[in-house]
């Protein structure tokens, strides 16, 4: 029975775990897997990645070059070919799923990579999709794909979809730990799914089909994204009435029920957050559902960059200073506090639009040392270090990252101007804006 010979090979640690895409999500996925014990083969269409890993390299800032080195001691392999995905038992992919120029869902990773696959399915194979998306994406797309080579999911091959809850950073998280929701197409690739994360992560939280765990994913992040949207609009009524905002939820978060803290910043990054709400507008129109509450919270959330950027130009207008032709340093590009990860970073919109009104845009970032080749963004900079020289150098130094490694006391007394996007400077000073 292939079902069964597939759960042994899991439970008995013989099944080749096949990995598709090897960032931020699949790369820590592959660590665990092989930690356990499981032979792993990475695929990836970036050739520089397999080369880097092959050679025991990192390219991800908190993943160390060790832990590299040592799974490939214990059998993992990454290719660019993916002709050779029949030698994997099962196929889990990690792969992007962004917006297009009219912010509607791009699954042509996801898509490009099941195409990429189907040739070399099998009898025996579990596909399983992490990659955020809207709900059906794994019945209506994969499914038939799969069924094209003659495959009856559910008896010959097995289909699920177990979204990614990677917190890149946070060290009081890792894959292991952090709870796995897994909804299969059937009950027996459900069974099949299960089993597989349960050999890897201490909790596995089955649900009722593939679309209940696409749903679980985007309410997840639409949580976040509604909550901060409401902070990001109350920061803006509270700075008109010359309050703290930061002062007032550090407050709130005081009460021990009923409040849960969000925090306010100069737009959402990330890979999920800023996305994910758009998934699911887009498929609720297909059911007649105008989701206004969501769509509201993007749009609070995608004006914050131009706020931030209004109060650098109100800023320097009171000290006599145009946008244009002034020199701006803005500290931190990555999306959140202590990782080198860019994705959807808020801060390279801050600096487009600062150079696009005149501004001679700088950054400086511990973490991302040279500005990386990106999808849609290119500046050809450098991360200047931070001297009392360098600081002082600047017409206005705009906080837009909050890493640990900046000297902010340093940033403080030789900065002309800081304005603070991120509450990080809680005394008031005459030459430090809230933002």
């Amino acid at each position: 029975m292939i079902k069964q010979q597939l759960l042994n090979r899991i439970a008995d640690k013989s099944a080749v775990i096949g990995i598709v895409g090897l960032g931020y999500v699949g790369l820590p996925l592959m660590l665990r897997f092989a930690e356990v014990g499981y032979k792993v083969l990475g695929f990836d269409i970036d050739k520089s990645k397999v080369d880097a890993l092959m050679a025991g390299n990192s390219y991800i800032e908190h993943i160390s070059a060790d832990s590299i080195a040592t799974a490939l001691t214990r059998g993992f392999e990454a290719t660019t070919d993916f002709s050779r995905a029949g030698e994997a038992d099962t196929l889990i992919l990690c792969v992007p799923t962004p917006l297009n120029k009219y912010r509607e869902p791009d699954l042509s990773f996801v898509l490009n990579t099941i195409d990429s696959l189907v040739p070399y399915l099998r009898e025996g194979h579990l596909v399983s999709l992490e990659s955020t998306t809207y709900p059906g994406t794994t019945d209506e797309e994969l499914l038939p794909r799969m069924e094209s080579r003659g495959l009856k999911v559910g008896d010959d091959a097995f289909l699920v979809f177990s979204p990614e809850r990677e917190d890149p950073g946070n060290p009081d998280f890792t894959t292991r730990t952090i709870p796995k929701v897994c909804g299969g197409v059937t009950e027996a690739c459900q069974e099949i799914g299960v089993a597989l994360y349960s050999a890897v992560i201490d909790k596995v939280v089955p649900v009722s089909s593939t679309r209940a765990a696409e749903m679980t994913k985007l309410l997840e992040n639409i949580h976040r994204a509604v909550n901060i949207g409401l902070v990001n609009e109350m920061k803006i009524v509270a700075d008109r009435m010359g309050i703290d905002i930061h002062e007032v939820i550090r407050a709130a978060a005081t009460k021990p029920f009923g409040f849960v803290p969000y925090y306010p910043g100069p737009g959402l990054g990330g890979h999920c957050i800023p996305i994910d709400p758009f998934y699911l507008t887009w498929k609720a129109r297909e059911y007649g559902v105008n989701t206004r509450f969501i769509e509201l919270a993007g749009e609070v959330n995608s004006n914050m960059p131009d706020y931030v950027v209004s109060k650098v130009a109100s800023a320097l207008n009171l000290r006599k200073k145009a946008i244009n032709g002034s020199r701006v340093l803005v500290l931190g590009i990555a999306y959140k506090k202590n990782v080198d990860d860019m994705r959807e970073s808020p801060s390279v919109f801050l600096m487009e639009k600062l150079r696009d009104l005149g501004a001679e845009v700088a950054y400086s970032d511990p973490h991302v040392p040279v500005f990386p080749k990106m999808r849609e963004h290119a500046f050809d900079l450098k991360s200047v270090p931070l001297t009392a020289e360098s600081i002082a150098g600047y017409d206005c130094v705009l906080l837009a990252t909050d890493h640990d490694k900046f000297d902010y006391e340093l940033i403080k007394a030789k900065a002309q101007l800081v304005v603070d996007s991120r509450g990080k400077y809680l005394e008031p000073a005459e030459h430090i804006v809230k933002a």
